[in-house]
């Protein structure tokens, strides 16, 4: 299927990351980002594997689930070596959907993002620069979202 074929609506949508925000403050800044306006609220999650940085993880989910309430849409972009293994995790935490690499995948990309939905969750993915963006049209009706990255994931430039 080419990806001229796959019915498509696009919508803006304000995603701030959290990474940007005082961590310290990180449930007031991420009250003060949706009451500014944002639609929803993008999780970084990094392994130290998959990508050469370590952030948020399941903690920081469930409490940025107690803390805003079961409203705000957390968009948790898994940059994690075997995604597959956290997607059960991750809906109990409290995400609305998991955004995954295609990198992490291989074989078991349909299966995994019909796992997510099963659950109840929007599916997204992803690539890094240099992945072949033909790797994601097979999936494309099957998913809610595409991010392209145009940096290399987990590089944090302070």
């Amino acid at each position: 299927m080419l990806w001229t074929e796959i019915p498509m609506s696009l919508t803006t949508i304000i995603c701030p990351s959290l990474l940007a925000c005082d961590f310290a403050r990180l449930g007031e800044e991420s009250k003060d980002l949706l009451d500014g306006g944002a639609d929803w609220l993008h999780v970084d999650v990094m392994d130290l594997h998959f990508v050469p940085n370590l952030s948020f993880g399941v903690p920081t989910v469930t409490s940025l689930r107690k803390y805003l309430g079961p409203e705000p849409f957390l968009d948790c972009h898994l940059m994690i070596e075997n995604p597959d293994k956290w997607v059960e995790v991750f809906h109990k935490a409290g995400a609305s959907q998991l955004t995954l690499h295609i990198e992490t995948l291989g074989d078991k990309a349909g299966e995994v993002i019909d796992h997510v939905k099963s659950l109840g969750m929007k599916c997204g993915l992803t690539l890094k620069p240099k992945t072949d963006v033909s790797v994601l049209f097979p999936f494309l009706d099957k998913v809610d979202l595409v991010l392209v990255m145009t940096v290399e994931p987990g590089l944090l430039y302070c």
